[in-house]
């Protein structure tokens, strides 16, 4: 009898340490979030963020431009991404800041190649810049900062900006001849400091 009522003793103390425990440890929460800004212009960015502390969470995020041509300009951009993040409040609630890496795939026409002067190449081969584009890969590390606030009990709203260094690997060409304009004898090899993410983010809380 005595023992009887020593486990059940043991057994009652132990559920009530693990419901105070589980009552201390915060909910894990995972969203799922879309582009609204991006959307607008028919590119797809979409994105998972989980809590993994009480003011920290990751998120992975794919980026997808399929545009042969926008405005004019190449504009088929691949990209995943992964971010960590630091609520300043509590996960998903107010100011945030991250720190992002990733990697894409592009065929585009960088900025910079946007008027009709000429570019010369090192066999004085002469070519019209706004006919220039641009093939290859980049490899990127950024830093985040944002703000995300609750509209209803299962959705949020994420403003966020990206800027980071790009290491980018490609091979130019020129879309009236097809041939190469630059003269590296693989890819030709760039770097350059540039916001690459943005936007503002409609999130809805699966857990």
């Amino acid at each position: 009898m005595l023992k009887h009522k020593f486990l059940t003793t043991s057994i009652t103390l132990l559920s009530l340490g693990m419901l105070t425990a589980q009552e201390q440890e915060p909910e894990k929460g995972l969203y799922i979030k879309g582009n609204a800004l991006l959307a607008t212009i028919g590119v797809l960015n979409v994105g998972l963020e989980k809590q993994i502390s009480q003011k920290y969470t990751l998120q992975g995020d794919v980026f997808i431009s399929p545009w042969k041509s926008f405005a004019g300009h190449e504009f088929q951009y691949y990209s995943l991404s992964l971010e960590g993040r630091y609520y300043f409040n509590e996960a998903f609630s107010r100011w945030y800041i991250g720190a992002n890496i990733a990697a894409s795939a592009f065929v585009l026409q960088k900025w910079n190649y946007w008027n009709d002067t000429l570019y010369v190449n090192d066999r004085d081969e002469v070519f019209v810049s706004s006919n220039l584009y641009q093939k290859g890969v980049s490899f990127i590390l950024g830093v985040t900062g944002g703000y995300q606030f609750k509209v209803s009990d299962r959705w949020n709203i994420d403003i966020y900006a990206t800027v980071g260094t790009s290491q980018d690997f490609y091979k130019g060409y020129d879309r009236v001849t097809g041939q190469r304009y630059e003269l590296a004898q693989k890819y030709n090899k760039s770097g350059e400091i540039l916001p690459y993410r943005g936007g503002i983010m409609i999130s809805y809380k699966l857990k």
